[in-house]
């Protein structure tokens, strides 16, 4: 929780509405002097009057994060004056979406390739001359029961 000194500077809040910034002032803990532009901006979105009220009914211990969220929802408002908050939340599930459809199609290119690396399973044959490895092979080198041996000659002379 960032403080003000009460004696040297005014709270942002203080200062820009023109006003003599108390020692009781709800607005001097959450808006130091040193970040105006935090204050103008839920001043700008809300109002002075509205933000009192809002810090006077929350309980202290959850102001700072009221007054955080304020100021980022009236960040996100000056700069999307329709949709605020919501449209940047939008555009990031958006961007989550792509990203797992781009995640999903790598993980599919992944077991695709896993599966085509694998090393053919023993005593697997196939009804074509093709091996899974997509090479073709004669069928004399595919089938040695027939009698012959490996360089395809009859073993009968």
């Amino acid at each position: 929780m960032a403080s003000s000194s009460y004696s040297n500077a005014p709270c942002a809040a203080c200062k820009c509405l023109r006003r003599k910034c108390m020692p009781d002032c709800v607005f001097a803990p959450y808006f130091p002097p040193e970040e105006p532009q935090k204050f103008v901006n839920v001043h700008k979105i809300f109002g002075a009057s509205n933000v009192s009220k809002l810090l006077n009914e929350v309980l202290p211990h959850q102001r700072e994060d009221a007054v955080n969220s304020l100021a980022y929802e009236a960040e996100a408002r000056l700069k999307d004056p329709v949709y605020g908050c919501v449209g940047a939340i939008s555009v990031l599930q958006r961007q989550v979406m792509r990203l797992q459809r781009e995640l999903d199609a790598t993980n599919a290119d992944l077991i695709r390739y896993a599966c085509n690396e694998m090393p053919p399973q023993f005593g697997a044959r196939s009804d074509t001359n093709e091996q899974n490895s997509g090479f073709y092979f004669p069928s004399q080198w595919n089938n040695n029961n027939d009698g012959s041996h490996e360089g395809g000659e009859s073993s009968s002379m």
